[in-house]
């Protein structure tokens, strides 16, 4: 009896003395595993869903992840919690505070279990997992209720595993026992901030997904770095994640400016198909220079001290470009779409939308149904940006990263690293044509620089050679305009260059300088250049005056030159076969949409459906008179963006962004 008695002395001890941390770091691993739990009843709910994907050469990727989006999702979902447990409060100690603690805990972690166990059902519905939206998409519905208690009583089996998950959390949730004597007040406090602040940056790179600047919040689309298939999203995703994620951000609501079909589709239609007799199958290379606006191009801006683009000046000579060519966002995650998937940014970025989930094409996508092998080139850290997800998910085969080069340059790769962003752009655009000679042809290549980047440096070798004054972003254009030449040298001397069509084109502008570039429409000017090293049509040289062109018209272009003859879906046009009177441009900035045709541009806002202002670019370049309501023009310009609208919202929404999945719907 002794014996026991002082067991449970020093079992009672050794509780009294637990601490607040501990406590915290085992209900954090209680999430972990409640999640890991709701993920493996997931799968084999859906497993022959997802048969293929579920192997042991995929297990790995799987696995991390799941604990990339977990880690991410649990610190959603434990916020109010760890934020009121570690804050320096001591009334926090009392039985009150300690109760709704564990409220702040058992509550989100609870409605996390619910969401991914109806997600097991949900999903074959919708083939991802549930966002935000489904609030609102059935926030009309009076029947819901009876739908949930139809799918409860069918899927029984998933209710009582959703209430044994609950009350596993309740009953195994740990509290913090205080200590017999309380602590000096003073040092109470200090222990506690301490703790707090180490705490905060944990929880920071959880939401975040990752460490260092390179790293953007992690979203639904990275998903698609660890499947080989975007369907598969879901098995490294968790629904407590992606509600949370998409929480406020809703941003394709149906239009309905037109409610017959036949008069949306003539006015716009995003189905493209070409009819071609003798495809020529070139090569294809797509560079995407970061940040390299019109504003900064000598061929159409000339210097009176000298253009800051003496090479690309003279390639411009030798290629068809356009007076009128427009950007179709302001971020990188923007152009991505934009220019490898004729997807346009309207009111978010695709790419961090819910829609980033939808089946998606590209150039890489479509060319390979014409057996192209494709890779993707970006000099930065393997997956910052988030571009190696979306490479992998529009259909390229290989994705060369920092981690590539490294290897291929073995240490002295390390050496090539800019201290920010990536690899520089010399020797990685030098890497990047090794690689394309390596390849089978045809092939199509994207290279995405980022030496053109904020802070704006250059390498210390150049720094007397590159020395543009006014601004110190002019500097890292000179080297890149240099680091093109060195790339142009080397690609020419290779039996893969003259049958090639390189496409030239910028992510997005950089800050204004000039005035004119200061406008909605000049800041939107990026370059689009194509460079056929014969010099044949349609890429005669010479830069058109007469065609808008914009981010979104490459894909199309492109698939038209190499006599691409399925259908397929592009929001832009061919700048081969559109008569110049056909031509636009669009693009969303500031909740506004702008809408060039013709002379004129249209700003618009989508919100309230009015247009806001119109004005002619070719007489008002600096936008300095609005002519809304007297022109013959506008009315027409109205009706048109409303149906690229229209078209747009709808595909995001029901899934019709590839032509299988359009003559589905």
């Amino acid at each position: 009896m002794k014996m026991k008695e002082s067991a449970a002395k020093r079992c009672c001890k050794n509780a009294k003395s637990r601490s607040l941390l501990t406590a915290t770091a085992l209900n954090i691993l209680l999430s972990y595993a409640v999640l890991a739990a709701c993920q493996l009843i997931f799968i084999l709910a859906n497993s022959d869903k997802y048969a293929a994907a579920l192997t042991i050469g995929n297990s790995w990727p799987l696995i991390r992840g799941f604990f990339a989006f977990a880690t991410s999702g649990i610190c959603y979902l434990n916020s109010v919690y760890l934020l009121l447990t570690l804050f320096p409060f001591h009334y926090k100690e009392g039985n009150a505070m300690q109760f709704i603690g564990k409220m702040a805990y058992v509550i989100p972690n609870s409605l996390g279990v619910i969401a991914n166990l109806c997600d097991c059902i949900y999903i074959r519905y919708t083939d991802r997992r549930t966002t935000w939206d489904v609030f609102n998409e059935f926030s009309n519905d009076g029947n819901i209720g009876k739908i949930i208690g139809i799918e409860m009583a069918a899927n029984w089996w998933l209710v009582v595993i959703g209430f044994i998950f609950i009350a596993a959390i309740c009953r195994l949730y740990t509290p913090a026992i205080k200590k017999a004597r309380k602590p000096f007040i003073g040092k109470y406090y200090i222990s506690h901030t301490l703790m707090l602040l180490a705490i905060i940056p944990f929880v920071i790179t959880g939401i975040r997904g990752g460490t260092g600047r390179s790293v953007r919040p992690i979203t639904l689309s990275n998903a698609t770095a660890y499947v080989t298939a975007p369907n598969e999203t879901a098995l490294v995703l968790n629904t407590p994640f992606t509600i949370i994620r998409t929480i406020g951000h809703r941003p394709f609501v149906p239009k309905e400016y037109f409610t017959d079909k036949e008069e949306l589709d003539s006015i716009y239609n995003p189905v493209r198909h070409f009819e071609h007799n003798e495809p020529n199958k070139a090569n294809v290379v797509v560079l995407i220079v970061e940040s390299f606006g019109k504003e900064y191009i000598g061929a159409y801006n000339p210097r009176p001290e000298g253009s800051l683009t003496p090479f690309l000046d003279s390639l411009i000579e030798r290629s068809k470009s356009y007076l009128h060519s427009y950007g179709n966002g302001k971020k990188s995650i923007d152009g991505m779409p934009s220019i490898l998937s004729s997807i346009p940014m309207f009111v978010t970025p695709f790419i961090s939308s819910s829609a980033s989930l939808n089946n998606v094409s590209s150039l890489a996508g479509e060319l390979d149904k014409f057996g192209y092998n494709s890779a993707f080139f970006h000099g930065a850290p393997n997956g910052s940006m988030g571009f190696m997800a979306y490479a992998k998910a529009c259909g390229f085969d290989n994705y060369y990263g920092m981690a590539e080069y490294n290897d291929a340059r073995g240490n002295g790769g390390k050496e090539d690293f800019d201290g920010t962003w990536a690899i520089w752009d010399e020797p990685f655009l030098q890497y990047y044509a090794e690689c394309m000679g390596r390849m089978e042809e045809p092939f199509v290549t994207t290279m995405f620089t980022a030496s053109s980047h904020h802070p704006f440096n250059i390498p210390e070798k150049y720094k007397e050679t590159f020395t543009a004054s006014g601004d110190p972003f002019l500097k890292c254009v000179q080297y890149t305009d240099y680091a093109l030449q060195q790339f142009f040298r080397y690609a020419e001397l290779q039996p893969w260059y003259r049958n090639t069509l390189f496409v030239i084109t910028a992510d997005h502008t950089n800050h204004s300088i000039g005035e004119r570039y200061r406008t909605p429409s000049g800041e939107m000017e990026v370059p689009v250049i194509f460079f056929a090293p014969n010099g044949e049509a349609p890429f005669e040289p010479g830069i058109d005056t007469t065609m808008i062109a914009q981010q979104i018209d490459i894909v199309p272009t492109v698939l038209d030159y190499v006599g691409y003859d399925w259908p397929f879906i592009a929001f832009g046009k061919s700048l081969i076969s559109t008569p110049a009177d056909e031509s636009f441009a669009v693009n969303y900035a500031n909740e506004t949409y702008r809408y060039y045709k013709g002379d004129h541009i249209l700003l618009y806002n989508g919100g309230n459906d009015t247009p806001l202002s119109m004005f002619n670019l070719r007489n008002d370049i600096l936008m300095k008179e609005n002519i809304l309501g007297k022109n013959d023009v506008q009315d027409e310009m109205i009706r048109e963006l409303r149906a690229i609208i229209q078209q747009y919202m709808s595909r995001m929404i029901e899934n019709r962004l590839t032509i299988d999945n359009d003559n589905i719907n």
